[in-house]
């Protein structure tokens, strides 16, 4: 584990003034029919890209976005030149990059265009990390999001260029660094799916926490254990039967759900689902029972809806949330669905902190440590 390791933050740099600066951002937002649907990562990006500008480096922006080989960072482009002067460069290897690159000057912004149109970053191709580090003097990696990828643009150029990490990713670390050793009571819960993926997690957790709920389809993978019917419900590809964390006293489990069925949209306990049903949210006693342990908390831990935000079941997910604002306790949410939901339906200036990552911070409270963060402190380069 790193997590009592200081990483190596940009402001450490001496004498960026002219110098090339590979910034690899974290600017996978939600796009449809050209145009950005949320900003919350964009705006989480420019403090490091301000930074860089004002103290005069040659800024070329990397980054991905979406999972087609043909999604363009574009219309992200777009949005960003309105709060900071910026340039488009598109493909790194194209010939007009060339001469955009060639021509920067002292302060200058460009954005590249999405790295993972080119198949070498998801495979971590060492001559993909090695052209991309030539056209920079330093690599600042500030896409804590995307971190927990083995990728050419975030674990290769490490390897080839000094690194230090950017004001966001800082900020990420050291705030999950302090929810991995939270005061008590705590509360951390969880949501969405992939039990297979989690299951670590919440049996390390219940051990670091006073008290884990486990919500969303997760939960459905517990019932199922339980010899509970869960029908039409979405289920992981894990036998939890023998698993200790059934018969942990401090897991925390719905105790009703919202199911669609035959019958339409009703809420009922977890033994009342029947082989027609659909389970789609947590229920109401559900939500007292977190507002119950929410407001007796001093550190609250949230990642992933409780129910199935994107096809409109979000209530329980904002009414939790609101809870988490208005308590004392110190909060940090994270996972793009949780963060979407509350972002549009409270006051989140009342959560202590909301990570831009949601598989990255998992692992990261899972592990300590991330893929990018080892590569560069294993660099011959590390500062």
């Amino acid at each position: 584990m790193s997590k009592n390791i200081s990483l190596p933050s940009i402001k450490l740099a001496k004498n960026l003034n002219d110098k090339f600066v590979i910034l690899r951002a974290s600017l996978n937002v939600p796009v449809y029919s050209g145009e950005v649907l949320d900003e919350f990562r964009i705006i989480r990006s420019l403090d490091t890209i301000k930074y860089l500008k004002k103290n005069g480096a040659k800024v070329l922006i990397l980054s991905h976005i979406g999972r087609k080989e043909l999604d363009s960072l574009k219309p992200v482009y777009k949005v960003m030149k309105e709060q900071v002067d910026m340039q488009w460069g598109g493909a790194f290897d194209s010939s007009a990059f060339k001469s955009i690159h060639k021509a920067m000057k002292s302060g200058d912004i460009v954005m590249m265009e999405n790295i993972r149109q080119h198949k070498g970053e998801e495979l971590n191709d060492a001559s993909l990390a090695q052209a991309l580090a030539q056209l920079g003097d330093i690599f600042v990696n500030d896409a804590f999001a995307a971190s927990h990828r083995t990728h050419a643009s975030l674990v290769g150029i490490p390897k080839l260029l000094p690194t230090y990490f950017g004001l966001n990713f800082i900020r990420e670390y050291e705030e999950l660094k302090k929810a991995m050793t939270p005061l008590s009571p705590s509360l951390f819960i969880l949501g969405g799916a992939k039990f297979e993926t989690k299951l670590p997690l919440v049996e390390q957790y219940l051990a670091r926490y006073d008290n884990v709920f486990v919500g969303g389809a997760l939960a459905n993978d517990i019932f199922k254990a339980q010899g509970f019917e869960v029908g039409q419900s979405l289920v992981s590809d894990v036998d939890l039967r023998n698993s200790s964390i059934l018969k942990n006293q401090q897991l925390l489990l719905p105790v009703d759900v919202v199911v669609e069925g035959l019958q339409g949209v009703l809420v009922k306990r977890p033994d009342q689902v029947i082989l027609t049903d659909k389970i789609l949210d947590a229920g109401p006693d559900t939500v007292k029972l977190l507002k119950n342990y929410i407001n007796r908390a001093k550190s609250v831990l949230w990642n992933g809806p409780l129910g199935d935000y994107e096809d409109g079941f979000g209530d329980p997910t904002i009414d939790v949330g609101d809870a988490v604002a208005k308590s004392k306790a110190y909060s940090l949410v994270g996972g793009g669905d949780t963060v979407a939901a509350l972002k549009h339906n409270i006051d989140i200036n009342h959560i202590n902190f909301m990570s831009t990552a949601g598989g990255a911070m998992l692992t990261f409270l899972e592990t300590g440590t991330l893929p990018a963060i080892d590569s560069v402190l294993h660099s011959k380069y590390q500062i």
